[in-house]
């Protein structure tokens, strides 16, 4: 579920909410309208959390050897950073 999910959910509750003017005995639309657009927010706001959440890292190793000693020397350095990279 994503962004995309809760904008259709939002809208399709503000459709059933408002634009339609049906009456069916057996359910009320205009609180299923009203709860689809509840779930749409709230779906939306839980994603855009989880995106906000994302990160990226990045883990570079170096291998060498020491020219003095001649020994063998490994770098690992790992970042992380809050920009989403797609």
């Amino acid at each position: 579920m994503g962004i995309g999910t809760g904008i259709f959910l939002f809208v399709v509750g503000a459709i059933l909410a408002f634009a339609l003017n049906v009456e069916v005995s057996w359910i009320d639309l205009d609180l299923v309208g009203y709860l689809l657009m509840g779930a749409g927010i709230v779906v939306a706001i839980i994603s855009g959390i989880l995106l906000a959440r994302r990160r990226h890292s990045v883990t570079t190793v170096r291998s060498g050897t020491d020219p003095v000693d001649g020994e063998r020397v490994t770098e690992q350095r790992t970042s992380s950073t809050d920009d989403v990279e797609r």
